[in-house]
């Protein structure tokens, strides 16, 4: 335990080594319920809070934070707004947020606001479930020129996400580079090349909206490092960007070609969308290139060596790769030594998210996640456990999977919560009454938005969207939302 006794207090090491009592049978009853602390309300918080007042052997009290005043995470901040029917999940977010022994603390900050002596103060185990809102680099010179982004900076800055709603692209020039081909490059790559038109209807940024209307790029690169047969996008993603009203698809007949590994790998996968993804790309390399003002140059077995530029981005330079097979077997790209140059005003890189490490916690740099087994955090990988800690989601396992995934992922870690509370022992001055929390806030000056408060905050931006004939405009600064509750 060498790295928890570093960064804990000596006060909070007390509370859990020195003042303890053994668990007594009662804690999980209604006189004393079991008290639990989840961080993050994205789709993880919200399936694990789910899982824990579904179930009836033991009562539970959640009490979910977020350091935003809204809930939903990623389904709110990071889900383009031309995919709607994506966020009808947070229907059944709400109907977790209605089940008995819920509660919201929306704007509170873990680390500042409330730290972790806090809450190992006030619950009797707490859950991380994070995410991964962080990029991860390429690690190429010129990548911090103005003009490079993370692709969930312009992702957030278009949902009205008030950690990148003041920032600012530049989309006079003509052409820009999305590297990777994730459902979130699609994401990006179709945002712009879309008639402002089409999205006016959406829940897009109005600032957003705006600027795009003013866009003059007509050339967007989708740069993938392997072929088409293992691109990461779905079937309704590629569809989509074939089907763009006023922009060509364009491919190059030799990218989408199988050679012989690729032919072995859709030969072997048993997910049938890889399949589907290259009858999709070769029925459209049959329509040939059109003539349509706007392109989306989809690119395949190329990866970014540098981004050119002085003073900004002004081009990539990519390295032609061919696949080989690693010595486990999987395909790898490997650079062949051949470069080219595209000229480029603008670059997104979506190669990955990754965890960020929080005040108090272990964190594994190099995986980017709190390292763990089957969600029970601990020291170092292969380390001991920390106690009363856990986590789910994208902190867990990394960004994997879609909303879906984080179900079974959450049930999974509250079944090993559940198990260990019969084995757990807890200080004897924790403070688990109702108004415990919400008193202590209240001394730090911390201004907590509950649930029905975001129910009004909701209300609110569905009715400013009307005049407009979008679903809702969102309010994009905490500032603005705290205005609009008071």
């Amino acid at each position: 335990m060498d790295f928890f006794l570093r960064v804990l207090s000596p006060s909070l090491l007390a509370g859990l080594f020195i003042e303890e009592k053994v668990l007594a049978n009662s804690i999980g009853s209604a006189p004393e319920p079991f008290r639990v602390a989840v961080i993050g309300s994205g789709p993880a918080g919200f399936y694990a809070c789910e899982a824990f007042l579904k179930q009836s052997d033991t009562i539970v009290r959640v009490d979910l934070f977020d350091r935003l005043p809204t809930p939903y995470g990623l389904v709110r901040g990071g889900v383009a707004p031309d995919h709607p029917k994506i966020k009808s999940v947070i229907r059944l977010y709400e109907r977790t947020a209605g089940r008995e022994g819920f509660r919201f603390f929306g704007n509170v900050t873990y680390g500042t606001d409330m730290t972790l002596e806090d809450f190992l103060g006030h619950y009797h185990q707490v859950l991380f479930c994070t995410g991964a809102e962080t990029d991860r680099r390429m690690g190429i010179e010129g990548e911090d020129l103005p003009g490079s982004f993370p692709a969930t900076q312009f992702v957030g800055w278009y949902n009205g996400h008030p950690d990148y709603r003041d920032l600012q692209f530049d989309l006079s020039g003509e052409s820009a580079a999305v590297i990777g081909n994730g459902n979130v490059a699609m994401d990006v790559v179709r945002i712009l090349a879309k008639q402002p038109s089409s999205l006016a209807d959406t829940d897009i940024a109005d600032y957003a909206l705006e600027a795009l209307r003013h866009s003059r790029i007509k050339t967007l690169w989708l740069l993938g490092r392997r072929g088409p047969a293992q691109a990461a996008f779905t079937n309704p993603e590629i569809r989509e960007l074939a089907a763009i009203e006023g922009c060509d698809l364009v491919l190059q007949p030799s990218e989408v070609e199988l050679d012989d590994l690729s032919r072995e790998f859709l030969a072997g996968v048993k997910d049938p969308v890889h399949q589907r993804n290259m009858d999709i790309l070769t029925a459209h390399l049959a329509k040939g290139e059109d003539n349509q003002e706007r392109k989306i140059r989809a690119r395949f077995f190329v990866s970014p060596t540098a981004v050119l530029g002085t003073d900004r981005v002004e081009g990539l330079r990519l390295e032609i790769n061919k696949l080989v097979k690693d010595d486990s077997g999987a395909l790898r790209a490997r650079g062949t030594g051949e470069t080219e140059e595209i000229p480029v005003d603008l670059v997104f890189r979506s190669i990955g998210y990754r965890g960020f490490a929080l005040p108090g916690l272990p964190f594994d740099e190099r995986a980017g996640i709190i390292p763990n087994v089957e969600g029970r955090m601990v020291e170092s990988a292969g380390g001991a456990t920390v106690p009363r800690l856990y986590v789910s989601g994208w902190i867990k396992r990394g960004p994997s999977g879609v909303i879906g995934t984080n179900k079974p992922d959450a049930i999974a870690t509250v079944r090993a919560m559940l198990e260990d509370l019969s084995q757990q022992t807890f200080p004897g001055d924790l403070h688990l009454a109702d108004e415990a929390v919400p008193a202590l806030l209240e001394q730090k000056g911390v201004r907590a938005v509950c649930f029905e408060d975001w129910q009004r905050l909701d209300g609110l931006e569905v009715e400013r969207g009307k005049s407009a004939g979008k679903p809702r405009e969102k309010f994009t600064t905490i500032a603005t939302m705290l205005d609009a509750l008071s």
